[in-house]
C-alpha cells in the first residue's frame, strides 16, 4: 500500500465517495417518495410547521414542477443528460480535481436519476394516484400500472409557504413567497448547482485542462 501510485489512490477514494453519495441520495430519495405515494392522496396536505408542509403533487415536467417540453423528449433529454455527467465525473476522477468539486457533481447526477427514476418506472408499477381522500396508490404487477415506460409521473411533497406578501404590493401582493412543491432529488440538483456556481466557477470554466497542482491547494483549503 505504502508504495501505490498516490493519484490512483486519490481516484480510488473519490470514485467510493461519488458512488456513495449517489446511491444514498437515490435511496433517501425513493424511501420519501415510496411512502407519500402509496400513503397520501393526491392534493393531500400536512402541516409540519407553519412554514413546512408535506403536500403531495405529481408533475410530468423539471424540478419545481415546470412543465416546458413534451413528456417524452424530457425523459430522453434527462437519459443523455445523465450519461453525459456519469461520463464527466469518470473523467474528471481521473485528473486531479478538488474532492468538494466531485461531490457537487455527484449530487446533481443523483438528484437527475432519482427523478428519472420517476419518470422510468412508477407508471408501470404504481396505480394512479387520485385527489380523494379514501384513494391512495399502491403497488401493482410490472406493466399494469396508470402509464408506459418513460411517462411515469414525478413525486414531490416538500412545500416551504414561508411568508405572504402584503396585498398592497404591486405584483406580488397576497402571493406566497415561495410556492414551487419540490423533493429531495429537485434539492440534491439545487443544492448541487449553487455549490458549483459559488465555489468552482474557475474549475468550471478551465473544464478538462484544470492543473492538479492548483487542484490540490484548492482541496486543502476546501477542507
Amino acid at each position: 500500500m505504502e508504495n501505490a501510485n498516490p493519484d490512483t489512490s486519490r481516484c480510488t477514494r473519490q470514485g467510493r465517495l461519488a458512488l456513495i453519495i449517489i446511491l444514498s441520495v437515490l435511496i433517501i430519495d425513493q424511501i420519501i417518495k415510496i411512502v407519500v405515494k402509496t400513503n397520501m392522496h393526491l392534493g393531500q396536505m400536512i402541516d409540519v410547521t407553519s412554514w413546512f408542509k408535506i403536500c403531495f403533487v405529481e408533475n410530468n415536467g423539471m424540478a419545481f414542477g415546470m412543465e416546458i417540453i413534451g413528456k417524452l423528449f424530457l425523459s430522453l433529454f434527462r437519459i443523455g443528460a445523465i450519461g453525459f455527467f456519469i461520463w464527466y465525473l469518470v473523467k474528471i476522477l481521473n485528473k486531479g480535481f478538488p474532492t468538494g468539486y466531485i461531490v457537487t457533481v455527484s449530487f446533481v447526477i443523483a438528484g437527475a436519476i432519482g427523478n428519472l427514476i420517476d419518470c422510468m418506472f412508477y407508471g408501470l408499477i404504481f396505480s394512479e394516484s387520485l385527489a380523494k381522500a379514501d384513494s391512495v396508490a399502491w403497488f401493482t404487477a410490472l406493466g399494469d400500472g396508470y402509464a408506459p415506460f418513460l411517462y411515469g409521473k414525478v413525486v414531490d411533497m416538500f412545500y416551504f409557504p414561508l411568508w405572504t406578501w402584503p396585498d398592497w404590493m404591486p405584483l406580488v401582493g397576497g402571493d406566497t413567497f415561495f410556492n414551487p412543491v419540490f423533493n429531495f432529488a429537485d434539492s440534491c440538483i439545487t443544492c448541487g448547482v449553487i455549490a458549483l456556481l459559488l465555489f468552482y466557477t474557475k474549475v468550471i470554466n478551465m473544464g478538462m485542462h484544470y492543473s492538479k497542482e492548483p487542484v490540490q491547494e484548492n482541496e486543502n483549503q476546501a477542507e
